[in-house]
């Protein structure tokens, strides 16, 4: 079993979801289960799912997951655009969050390609 705790590209998608709880906190009410619901639930799934590909058997399988986390960093980093167009949220945070998921991306852009290239 891999110890996902131990992989950086973990540890900032843990990072970046935190933030997003932190960033939606203040958003308008009539927000709550519009775009402050997205932006959670993408930002969970980055690093939820870099978990869960870690328990798969095989790097194939576990990739599938990989690919899965970048859809959602890209899914976040469209909302965190919205949520910055709209003035919602701590901007400074939103702008943070946002360079951010951008490591992500690159970072999970190449775990991907070591996964495939261990076959």
């Amino acid at each position: 079993m891999r110890n996902f705790k131990d992989l950086k590209v973990w540890q900032k998608g843990f990072q970046i979801a935190v933030n997003s709880f932190r960033i939606t906190e203040t958003f308008p009410k009539q927000e709550k289960f519009g775009l402050a619901l997205q932006i959670t639930r993408a930002g969970v799934s980055v690093p939820s799912n870099i978990a869960e590909g870690s328990s798969r058997s095989s790097d194939k399988d576990y990739n599938r997951f990989v690919e899965i986390s970048l859809g959602s960093s890209f899914e976040l980093e469209t909302q965190l655009l919205i949520a910055k167009e709209l003035n919602y949220g701590n901007q400074v945070l939103v702008d943070a969050t946002l360079e951010l998921l951008v490591e992500e991306e690159k970072m999970l852009t190449a775990f991907s390609k070591s996964l495939l290239s261990a076959r």
